[in-house]
């Protein structure tokens, strides 16, 4: 399952994980949000333990999206040993997502 994550457990649960972290920067009003939500959490489901998986709210947590410039959502940020490695901005395949976290 897909954690949630804000300003104030970012750095935590993101910055300082052992495991590479997809972060999924969302927000309520969005459709291909809604329409992502359940591509993100099978990723959650099938990468646990190799993986960890968490949505932003960029409503809820302006610091952290303005910080990492996020302009629209979905935005799919991929982070490993504390480093953003790689951004995908829009709706993609659960298998160009997947991969992306665990190569």
């Amino acid at each position: 399952m897909a954690i949630v994550i804000n300003d104030n457990n970012f750095d935590e649960e993101v910055l300082k994980s052992n495991l590479p972290v997809l972060v999924d920067f969302y927000a309520e009003w969005c459709g291909p949000c809604k329409m992502m939500g359940p591509v993100v959490e099978a990723i959650a489901n099938e990468v646990e333990g190799l993986a960890k998986v968490g949505k932003i709210d960029v409503d809820e947590s302006r610091v952290i999206a303005s910080k990492y410039n996020v302009m629209s959502v979905p935005t799919f940020m991929i982070f490993k040993n504390g480093s953003l490695e790689e951004t995908v901005v829009g709706a993609v395949s659960k298998d160009v997502l997947k991969n992306k976290l665990v190569m």
